[in-house]
Formats: C-alpha cells, sequence, structure tokens
C-alpha cells in the first residue's frame, strides 16, 4: 500500500459516495480539460479518468504516491505531473477545470493559483476544511468574511456544495470538511489594478476591527477618507465596494 505523511497535510477519501458527489458536481459545468491537485490515493482520480472525452491530468508532489498510481492506475501513465501545484505551470494552454481533495495546509494557497490562473481556469471543485470552506463562500457582514472571501469573490462565484465528516477519510481529521464551487463571474468586477485591490483588502482587513479610515488611511488622500462609507469596518464592506475603493486610492 502507501503511508500517509502529515508533512503534506495528507487525508484521503475513502467514502465512494462523497467520491460520486464530487464528480457529479463536478459535471454540473461542461469541460474539456480537468486537472486533479493531490490524487493521493486515487480515490477521486478512477472515477476522473473514466469521464469520456477529457483530457486529464493530475498534479502529484509525492513520489511514493506517484509510484503507487502508475501501479494501480495503468490510465494515469503519462497524465501525471509529479510537481507541487504551488510551482508548475498551467497543465494547459487551452481552457480547463480544476478538481481536488486538498492538502488542507496549503489549500488556500492553491486557491490563490488558480486566482493567478483564472484567465484560464474555467471553474473548480474543491474540498477544504469546513471553516476554510466557509471563509471563501462567506458575504459580507458574516463575522467569517475576511480578505480570502473578498479576493476570491472578486474573480469567482462561490457556492458552498455540501459537508464531508472526518470518518470519510483516512486518516479521519479532527475537522468537519466542505466541499465548494468557483465559477468565473458572469459579469467580471472592474478593479483599478490586481495589485491595488490585494493592497487594499489586506490592509483593511489588517485591522478589521477598527473603522476602515485609520485601517486604511495611507492609501487615500486625506479629501477621499472624509467619505461616510469610510466609517464602517472591512467586514462590513461588500466584494463591489472594495472594488470600486481601488479607483480612489492613490
Amino acid at each position: 500500500m502507501y503511508t500517509l505523511k502529515k508533512s503534506l497535510g495528507q487525508h484521503f477519501l475513502k467514502d465512494e459516495n462523497i467520491c460520486r458527489k464530487i464528480v457529479e458536481a463536478l459535471q454540473a459545468q461542461p469541460f474539456e480539460r480537468l486537472v486533479e491537485v493531490g490524487p493521493g490515493g486515487g480515490a477521486l482520480t478512477k472515477y476522473l479518468l473514466q469521464l469520456p472525452g477529457i483530457d486529464f491530468r493530475a498534479v502529484e508532489i509525492d513520489d511514493e504516491k506517484v509510484a503507487w498510481l502508475e501501479k494501480n492506475l495503468p490510465a494515469i501513465l503519462g497524465k501525471l505531473i509529479h510537481q507541487s501545484f504551488l510551482h508548475t505551470d498551467p497543465p494547459f494552454d487551452q481552457p480547463f477545470t480544476v478538481v481536488g481533495n486538498f492538502p488542507y495546509n496549503i489549500s488556500t494557497e492553491i486557491v490563490f493559483k488558480i486566482i493567478e490562473w483564472r484567465a484560464q481556469v474555467q471553474g473548480c471543485v474543491g474540498m477544504f476544511q469546513k471553516e476554510v470552506a466557509q471563509r471563501f463562500a462567506a458575504v459580507h457582514g458574516n463575522k467569517v468574511y475576511g480578505v480570502t472571501s473578498v479576493l476570491t469573490q472578486a474573480f469567482f462565484d462561490v457556492e458552498y456544495l455540501f459537508d464531508v465528516p472526518p470518518g470519510a477519510f483516512n486518516p479521519p481529521p479532527k475537522v468537519m470538511s466542505g466541499v465548494i464551487r468557483l465559477t468565473p463571474r458572469s459579469v467580471p468586477l472592474e478593479i483599478a489594478s490586481e495589485r491595488k485591490l490585494f493592497n487594499l483588502v489586506k490592509s483593511a482587513f489588517n485591522q478589521r476591527r477598527k473603522q476602515l479610515r485609520n485601517a486604511v488611511k495611507s492609501l487615500f488622500d486625506e479629501s477621499e477618507l472624509q467619505d461616510e462609507l469610510f466609517n464602517r469596518r472591512a467586514e462590513q464592506l461588500s466584494v463591489a465596494e472594495f472594488a470600486a475603493l481601488t479607483f480612489r486610492m492613490r
């Protein structure tokens, strides 16, 4: 068999019903090219390899899992990218979809990689620790709404699909998990620049209990800061309001 490596955040799916639900969710949107992040023991991969007419790639960093997959799932030969997903180039030149039971210790970084590739990414269905999944999907006014909520929703619509209990994994994590879907926004959000948006949102939530005026005063002229909008706290601003503010920054 193979060993499980805590250093890589490995919790492998063993619940076939959950695997099938993820594949179902994936098929709700059409796609021709698919990238699986961290196939691990292949629980999900064996279903993905059966999808008709799909150009499939899987990205796996663990030497042992690569050898195991190639031995036990012969259909994967020639489709594995033996690298860290965070340090790989887009696996296709054309649009593609992303799926995975994401390693929990790098799951947020995986989403930021997907944001970086957003010109090519048609969608994503991913499994996360539940509280992380909830943060991605949170709307303004929610106590878990924060940097990852705004920066993800600026580019993707986020839908929380379903919970996954610890018993669905080997070894069982100590937390609930959740599956979300990312779909590119049907109407792109206008922002002055990605750099300005990231800078604004991170500054605002770095002091989330303060009025926005105090948290982001270095980014705006004094005249702009007189606007009543700056009386609010970061968690009270919608994604669209953050986007609009980027055009008023220095």
